[in-house]
Parts: C-alpha cells; sequence; structure tokens
C-alpha cells in the first residue's frame, strides 16, 4: 500500500492506517456468530477479474429492470448484494492494484445503491447491512479525502446497527461497539459495549470482549486524535495550493482510485 508521506503528514499515515488495519481486522474476527462467512468472500479460484464478471454481468441486468422500477427494494438489494459481492471476487485471491481499484469502484457502486435502498425500506435486510459494513470500513481506508473517509465510517456504523439492531448477538453488538468507538462515538459504545456484556454466555467470553474493546477504545481515541491532525493538515494543504475546499484535497492517509492507498 503506498501513501504521500512526504513532511508533517508523515506520521499521520502511520498511525492512521494502523488503527485503520486494526479496525478492519477486528471487524472480521469479531463477525463470526449467525452469519456465514462465505458471504464475505467468494471462495472463486480463478482469476479475480473473471470471478467477478458474473457479479458484474447480474449487476447490468439489475439495473436496467431499474430503470423501470427504480424505487424497488427488492431490485435495489439485490444490486446492492450483487455489486459487494463484485468487489470481494476481486479481492479472493492475489489481488493486483488494478484488482483494488476495480473493486474499491464496485464497493462505491454498491454504497450508492444501498443509499437508494434504505430510502425505500423501514426494514432494511439484515444480511446486506452485514455486507455493507466490510465493504464501508474498505472504502474508510481507501477514501480520497477525510471527509469521505469520515461518512465512509459513518455510513458503516449504520450498517452495523441495522445489524445489531435485527440480529443481537454478542458478535454484533460487539462489532457494533468497536465501530462506535471509532466513530468517536464513545457514549454509544459504551452503551452497546454492556449489551454485548449481557450477551457473554461464560466468563471467558465476557473476558475476551473486555479486552478486544479495551483496546479499541484506546485505540479510537489516538485515532480521533490523528484524524484531526489530518484534517489540519488537508485544510492547510488546500490554503498553500491556493485555497479550495478541504473536501477536494488528496486523503492524507489514503491516496484513493489510482493514487496509492488501497485503490492502488
Amino acid at each position: 500500500m503506498l501513501f504521500d508521506i512526504r513532511g508533517r503528514r508523515k506520521n499521520v499515515v502511520r498511525v492512521v492506517y494502523a488503527l485503520l488495519a486494526v479496525l478492519m481486522g477486528l471487524s472480521l474476527f469479531l463477525v463470526v456468530g449467525g452469519f456465514n462467512l462465505s458471504e464475505l468472500f467468494s471462495n472463486n479460484t480463478s482469476s479475480g477479474g473473471e470471478a467477478s464478471k458474473p457479479f458484474e454481468e447480474q449487476a447490468e441486468r439489475l439495473e436496467v429492470k431499474l430503470k423501470k422500477e427504480p424505487e424497488n427494494p427488492d431490485l435495489l438489494v439485490a444490486l446492492t448484494r450483487a455489486q459487494v459481492s463484485a468487489g470481494n471476487s476481486l479481492l479472493s485471491l492475489e489481488p493486483s492494484q488494478e484488482d483494488y481499484t476495480n473493486a474499491l469502484q464496485q464497493y462505491r457502486l454498491a454504497s450508492s445503491t444501498w443509499s437508494d435502498y434504505l430510502k425505500t425500506t423501514d426494514e432494511p435486510n439484515a444480511g446486506t447491512a452485514q455486507l455493507m459494513t466490510s465493504a464501508l470500513v474498505a472504502l474508510t481506508e481507501g477514501s480520497r479525502t477525510v471527509t469521505e473517509s469520515q461518512s465512509n465510517l459513518n455510513a458503516a456504523v449504520e450498517a452495523q446497527e441495522i445489524v445489531a439492531k435485527q440480529r443481537p448477538t454478542l458478535n454484533s453488538l460487539t462489532t457494533l461497539a468497536l465501530y462506535q468507538y471509532f466513530n468517536g462515538e464513545t457514549k454509544a459504545a459504551d452503551k452497546t459495549r454492556a449489551e454485548a456484556m449481557k450477551k457473554a454466555g461464560t466468563k471467558a467470553e465476557k473476558e475476551e470482549v473486555k479486552k478486544q474493546l479495551d483496546e479499541a477504545e484506546k485505540n479510537s481515541r489516538t485515532y480521533q486524535q490523528q484524524i484531526k491532525a489530518a484534517e489540519k493538515a488537508e485544510t492547510e494543504g488546500a490554503s498553500k495550493a491556493g485555497g479550495g475546499s478541504p473536501e477536494g484535497s488528496p486523503n492524507p492517509f489514503g491516496g484513493g482510485l489510482g493514487t496509492g492507498g488501497l485503490g492502488g
């Protein structure tokens, strides 16, 4: 993974990337109860590009149908799943930089479709929300600006809230608390944490949850500090470049599509 690490941004990049890696790794570790991991990753043994083709073709067919029924929730949720599956398939083996770029593009398409879907239903599909949390965390790392990254992380929290509400298991609640801590929602995370502890059936489970979330809380404080530093560096960079909106300046901890980071 490549980053712009010139000047004062160097340490910001290192810390934020390391904490995002922890976030992604812990979320994958925690999301194991009551959920089929095959939904997250393709087992196809062909190349990433070949593996994603069936899902991309499925998405194209769904998009044609959506032109006639743009607010059909069943079509929108099916398209979301197809787009996430296409992205996951690109990362299922030993992905190239091009695969990463294309996977992020599929996740961005899925995020847009997911947003449209949420407008059409009062009871979002929990299984699709679970798929979206992983895609949105990947987009958090691969975002092109700090603002975009924070928006993706916020969306990941919202998706995980759907999962935890409909499937209030130890794992779904622990994962939600983890996301909330990193999103700066400390009070909400503490509340979710208490709910998760009630779901722990053994002393060993309680100890593991406490250990994981204590570490997450500690790391999230550093993460929030570094995000503020990154936002400041981003704003100052835009000012030195002749003004303009901070949202349009490069993401100091993820190069985005074609310029480094997870996206290439």
